[in-house]
């Protein structure tokens, strides 16, 4: 059986592998030019769980890979932040924070932990997910 997905929405119509949090992971990438809309804690914190993960594989395993599997996950990771930050009705501008030393990051770490708004805001509805 061929399972259809419409790549732009937020839920498949069946699951693309049994683990729900791996699901997450791909959510994101499937995800990876929506700027607009948000993304729950959950799915952020999956997201960034599984992509330590692979890249600790990947440079145990072939480190020659390193960089571009990092290159190739830019666009999703600052994705997933700026929808995270939405979420808690953030502009994703909040991003640029990191460039403070220190101070940024943590800031931007609180802003990451922070549960999500649950009201409609100017980003949409409450996720479902």
């Amino acid at each position: 059986e061929i399972y259809q997905c419409d790549w732009s929405s937020d839920v498949c119509s069946s699951d693309l592998i049994g683990n729900e949090q791996f699901n997450y992971f791909l959510r994101v990438l499937r995800r990876s030019f929506d700027f607009n809309t948000r993304s729950t804690r959950a799915e952020f914190w999956w997201y960034s769980l599984f992509e330590i993960l692979i890249a600790i594989a990947i440079v145990m395993i072939l480190p020659f890979l390193s960089p571009l599997y990092s290159l190739l996950l830019m666009i999703p990771s600052i994705a997933v932040m700026i929808r995270r930050l939405h979420d808690i009705n953030k502009s994703g501008w909040w991003l640029l924070i990191l460039f403070v030393p220190l101070i940024g990051a943590i800031i931007l770490l609180i802003f990451m932990v922070k549960e999500t708004q649950q009201a409609e805001n100017q980003w949409g509805a409450v996720p479902a997910i």
